[in-house]
């Protein structure tokens, strides 16, 4: 039973992956007894017979739960529809805005919420085959709509990177420059530092952290990095 990859190689659609009794996995396929590669990833052989790969590019799929962040798009007549880059638009609707009455006949909805709003929410309602997406803000805390900071966007499969394991790479970056990080679970990032030059050097960050995540000894390098910002700012 021929495999033709070595361990976490670069693997692109299409290509052909093994042959014989092995079964896909993630981002691959079966024809037959062949094995195929559904998007660019990393292939690795995982328990003897599973052939997986990690896909590198992925398309983020709501799910009930999530925190994620969005922008308002339009207001409607009983809420507003928020971007949370997913396929479809997502509904938040006045009762899970504010916790205060608010009688829509009367109210503008725009002074509660108006486009081009950066809202914090957490998914209520994701069902997919009628495309009914709905999320709430009025839980508090880190939810709610945020006025300040910078908002980048990365690849929602590398979410888990940016975040590192327990939390280690994104808490590097919070320390060190005593910023707030809120990452959605849809790739949406919102960067709240102590100055607009820390937010962008953060996003230069979790950009580099994006392109190299397939990249032994990262965590090291995004180090070094702040280490160098932080070394140069104080002799500014």
């Amino acid at each position: 039973m021929p495999i033709y990859f070595k361990h976490r190689q670069l693997v692109l659609p299409g290509e052909l992956l093994a042959e014989g009794n092995y079964v896909p996995s993630g981002a691959a396929y079966a024809e037959g007894n062949k094995i195929y590669a559904s998007a660019v990833g990393l292939a690795e052989l995982r328990e003897k017979n599973i052939v997986h790969v990690i896909s590198l590019s992925s398309v983020y799929t709501p799910r009930v739960g999530d925190v994620v962040v969005g922008k308002v798009i339009e207001i409607g007549l009983t809420g507003w529809y928020v971007d949370i880059n997913a396929p479809y638009l997502a509904f938040l609707p006045v009762s899970e805005a504010t916790t205060r009455f608010v009688d829509i006949a009367k109210e503008n909805l725009a002074n509660i919420l108006n486009r081009g709003d950066v809202v914090v929410a957490k998914v209520l309602i994701a069902d997919v085959t009628r495309e009914n997406l709905v999320i709430s803000i009025k839980e508090g805390g880190k939810l709610g709509r945020k006025r300040e900071g910078t908002l980048i966007e990365i690849d929602p499969a590398k979410v888990p990177r940016v975040i590192g394991r327990k939390g280690t790479m994104i808490n590097l970056i919070k320390s060190s420059l005593e910023c707030d990080i809120i990452v959605g679970q849809n790739g949406w990032i919102l960067i709240q530092g102590k100055s607009l030059e820390d937010e962008l050097f953060v996003a230069r960050l979790i950009k580099k952290i994006e392109r190299e995540s397939h990249v032994p000894g990262l965590t090291e390098r995004i180090r070094k990095l702040i280490e160098e910002y932080l070394a140069q700012k104080k002799k500014e």
